[in-house]
């Protein structure tokens, strides 16, 4: 048992209060230290920083709203929609906590889009973040999961003839597809037994996850640092400190960064609001309207599209036709030669590949397209798992790369932007041919960094951290 410390009998009774806490819950001024007062941030950090806490925010604005639209939602296929209605129209202000949550939602993917962006152009997967990392894309991909089964629960058109597709998609796995299907719906279509089961998941079991992977996701970076604009480690054997051990080119994260980060903070929340009490709707994009009438198991829709945030992977999934089939199969094929002739792969690692090649190909015109439409869009998030190892560049940060690296960043933020718009527009010849190059385009630029990543003239980077007053 620690000894208590003692306390000036003039300390102020602020002070009095904090020594009687420490003295019985030591731990939490250990984990206040650990990672606030004496966590050293890079003192360089940009705008782009603030979008790490702003998604711990939406989450909290999340969670709570989540818990008062509970007390009233009914999680039952004749009565989910009317408990919505009487949400918006009978509880008092339940209106505004409904589209809080419903704006909130495509909030959370907005600024953990551009958090995730953070990471791809300042280097922030590399050594030694690599868990760091991974631990942020199981966190995206558990938040679409938590996002879909959220989706379902208004039982609106949209509602359920989106969950009807998405998870019909599953039947398009060999063998297990049909069974694996009819185990998500809980029956032979979407319907009471799947509102029951998207429900707990949605309010149970996925946000617990959530958190974890939060908490893990902060511990691994406050164990490893955080990155900075110049990709420059501060915490290193080499990197200047002072007499204390203190990293001369870090300041406590709070109170600099705590601080800091109010004027995002009060950015997002102007938004936010603005959002809230004029355009709640976002013009169909954060709640279509034909999400606002009831679910008609005998009724389609003439357009079935997902929500904004997963439109780009659903692009991804209409462009694998069996015309695309070919394309892949053309691209393996010159894959596997390239293994061959220009890697320096041993005889028996060329056997291999042409082996492994010769097998995908004939797997790839074997099975249907849909199926294949499936890997796509599921080995679209995948891929950011493998990120720190395909990217080859000697260079953490976009700053000190080859300036044209920032046309291909470039290149793809706007290819997933344009995949993410024909997401929502009804199937047509010209939208098909595009999503099909931006599809490949996307696979492209992870699957080749390991190349291209390389070319170039890299910019000296600097021993210390380049930073400005301001």
């Amino acid at each position: 048992m620690a000894e208590f410390k003692e306390i000036s009998p003039n300390a102020t009774m602020g002070q009095k209060l904090g020594n009687w806490f420490d003295n019985r819950y030591p731990s939490v001024g250990l984990f206040y230290k650990a990672h606030l007062s004496e966590y050293y941030a890079p003192k360089n950090f940009n705008f782009w920083y603030f979008f790490g806490s702003l998604a711990l925010l939406v989450l909290v604005i999340q969670i709570v709203t989540g818990i008062f639209l509970v007390m009233h939602y009914k999680p039952d296929a004749n009565l989910a929609f009317a408990s919505v209605e009487y949400i918006m129209r009978d509880v008092p202000w339940g209106w505004l906590v409904r589209y809080m949550h419903s704006t909130g939602a495509s909030a959370f993917f907005v600024v953990v889009y551009l958090h995730m962006f953070k990471g791809l152009i300042y280097g922030g997967y590399r050594k030694p973040r690599e868990l760091v990392w991974i631990f942020g894309c199981t966190i995206f991909l558990t938040l679409m999961a938590e996002a879909f089964m959220g989706y379902l629960l208004p039982w609106g058109q949209m509602s359920y003839w989106g969950a009807q597709v998405i998870v019909n998609l599953f039947s398009a796995i060999p063998f297990i597809g049909p069974d694996l299907a009819l185990l998500i719906r809980g029956d032979y279509v979407v319907s009471d037994a799947t509102l029951n089961r998207f429900f707990s998941f949605h309010v149970i079991a996925v946000p617990l996850v959530l958190l974890g992977l939060v908490v893990a996701h902060i511990l691994a970076l406050h164990d490893v640092g955080s990155n900075n604009p110049d990709g420059v480690e501060i915490k290193g054997p080499n990197a200047p400190k002072d007499a204390a051990g203190k990293p001369l080119d870090g300041i406590p994260f709070h109170p600099y960064y705590t601080v800091h980060d109010i004027l995002g903070v009060a950015v997002f929340l102007m938004i936010f609001s603005a959002i809230i009490f004029f355009a709640p709707e976002f013009g169909g994009y954060f709640l279509e309207y034909n999400n606002f009438i009831p679910a008609d198991p005998l009724k389609t829709p003439s357009h079935i599209a997902p929500v904004w945030y997963f439109t780009p992977y659903y692009s991804m999934l209409r462009a694998i036709t069996s015309e695309m089939m070919y394309v892949l199969v053309v691209c393996v094929a010159i894959a596997a030669a390239f293994a061959v002739l220009r890697s320096r792969l041993t005889l028996v690692g060329k056997a291999v590949a042409v082996v492994a090649a010769a097998i995908a190909i004939v797997l790839m015109l074997a099975i249907d397209a849909k199926f294949w439409g499936v890997v796509v869009m599921g080995g679209a998030v995948i891929i950011l798992f493998f990120l720190p190892w395909l990217d080859a560049s000697p260079v953490k940060s976009i700053r000190y790369r080859p300036d044209w690296h920032k046309w291909v960043y470039a290149a793809f933020v706007i290819v997933f932007l344009v995949l993410g718009y024909l997401g929502v527009q009804p199937p047509s010849p010209v939208g098909e041919r595009v999503s099909q190059f931006g599809t490949l385009f996307y696979f492209g630029f992870f699957l080749l960094m390991p190349w291209w990543s390389r070319l170039g003239e890299f910019k000296p980077v600097p021993d210390r951290i380049t930073f400005a007053a301001h």
